[in-house]
């Protein structure tokens, strides 16, 4: 009887880490997930009024990013899924975005190579990091390289748009991203420097 009464438990721990996973910054993590192909859509043709929406979108799946991460950090309801989803969903939207930017001509291809490749190579190295133990937090230049990076985006997105009238959007996204992606490589040899000092830490 004993032992039955042990199973049940387990079943029932299982089942409550299970579902410790369906929570509200999850959620908005896969929503923002979700409108990516939403995104995708709108920008694969895009006109002024298709551009205009694509920009809405995007902007709307930028701040869900904003809010899963204050509500796990409010509520507690930090879980690994949050943590493994969060950075993919970032990573897929904002490069996404470049892409698609490269082909309708509003950003070259030097400079989404240059940030695709800095997130693949930094991604690679927590990875590492991760299997190994070792914790690399998310470092302060490396947030404003993102919010840089959404401006950029959003502002050319809107270039050709109704909203084009208030100014200059396409020099405006242009320049930050410059800043983004100067931003992005600057955090990038902070992680490298933090990584090869607990490597030394730790003797491998």
């Amino acid at each position: 009887m004993g032992d039955n009464w042990k199973e049940a438990g387990l079943v029932l721990m299982r089942s409550a880490g299970q579902e410790s996973n369906i929570n509200l910054p999850n959620v908005l993590t896969l929503v923002r997930i979700l409108l990516i192909p939403v995104f995708v859509m709108l920008l694969l043709d895009p006109t002024p009024d298709r551009s205009l929406a694509a920009a809405i979108v995007f902007v709307i799946a930028a701040v869900t990013d904003l809010l899963d991460g204050y509500v796990a950090r409010k509520t507690g309801q930090i879980t690994k899924l949050g943590r493994l989803l969060d950075p993919i969903a970032d990573k897929l939207l904002v490069l996404s975005a470049l892409i698609l930017l490269v082909q309708v001509d509003r950003v070259t291809a030097l400079v989404a190579i240059l940030i695709i490749a800095r997130e693949v190579a930094v991604t690679g190295l927590r990875a590492i990091a991760a299997s190994e133990g070792m914790i690399m937090s998310a470092e302060v230049t490396g947030k404003y390289k993102m919010a840089l990076q959404v401006v950029a985006i959003v502002l050319l997105l809107l270039d050709g748009t109704v909203v084009e009238v208030i100014g200059n959007l396409h020099l405006a996204g242009i320049v930050t991203l410059y800043l983004s992606l100067i931003l992005g490589y600057v955090s990038g040899a902070q992680y490298v420097w933090s990584f090869w000092r607990q490597v030394g830490a730790k003797g491998l």
